[in-house]
């Protein structure tokens, strides 16, 4: 299985437009969330249109994961938090996400919805719960966040990452965590796009300007991945123990 990771768009409509002709190349697309801009001139309601409709264009153009993250939140849920309301036309319209999971051959793809209080976190968790009980041969989760003091949420100055998923990480043991929301990691000297927590790699492609999105492609068959961006390409093994030491920087 061949996997295309890319995150935090924020609205960048020629990034969306490579990503639906590369799309074809890949067994699955997962965007880990932050399609929508909270900060762009175009009002939110615009912004979901057009991504609904980027969203169909992707899902017939292949498989494809998405997730929600921060930017993507347009109203309050059931339980009076914070939700990506809109992506509940792009489930009914056949898009897998939040809340979905996959049975891809071999592999289960959780997608995690970013969730905005103790409700959303409490049935995401019973999500990673029921689908620990049925994981095949290899398990994937889609969460916006990276895990507090990870590599991977290393902003220059701190550590910005999830207080909750390192804790699940330990308690379920996925094989793959792919994330996004923290857009430095990659381009800092001791910040990385990838992690290796225990049996658990963490994937953060980090955000670039640009026609192309920074992205992670992960071969499963071959166990390597790779990240690429306008620094050029970066490579690891899966078998690997520890992340390697950066050579970028």
């Amino acid at each position: 299985m061949r996997i295309l990771l890319v995150s935090d768009l924020h609205y960048a409509l020629p990034q969306l437009d490579w990503l639906v002709r590369v799309t074809p190349n890949y067994d699955l697309v997962v965007v880990a969330g932050d399609l929508l801009d909270i900060s762009s001139a175009v009002a939110i309601d615009a912004q979901v249109v057009v991504m609904l409709n980027y969203l169909r264009l992707l899902n017939a153009a292949g498989r494809i994961a998405v997730s929600s993250g921060n930017h993507d939140l347009t109203g309050a849920d059931a339980q009076g938090e914070q939700s990506a309301l809109w992506l509940t036309e792009a489930r009914a319209a056949g898009v897998p996400s939040d809340g979905d999971s996959l049975l891809l051959d071999d592999t289960l793809v959780t997608i995690c919805p970013w969730w905005d209080g103790p409700a959303g976190r409490d049935a995401l968790e019973a999500q990673l719960a029921a689908d620990a009980a049925r994981r095949p041969a290899r398990w994937i989760w889609v969460y916006h966040w990276p895990p507090l003091h990870s590599p991977t949420c290393w902003t220059g100055r701190r550590h910005y990452g999830d207080t909750e998923l390192g804790a699940w990480i330990a308690r379920f043991q996925p094989d793959l965590v792919l994330c996004g929301h923290v857009h430095q990691p990659p381009f800092k000297a001791d910040g990385a796009w990838a992690d290796r927590i225990g049996d658990t790699w963490v994937f953060n492609p980090g955000h670039q300007i640009g026609p192309v999105p920074a992205h992670i492609e992960i071969d499963c068959a071959k166990g390597e991945a790779a990240w690429l961006s306008l620094l050029g390409v970066e490579e690891i093994s899966l078998a690997a123990r520890t992340a390697p030491p950066r050579t970028v920087f």
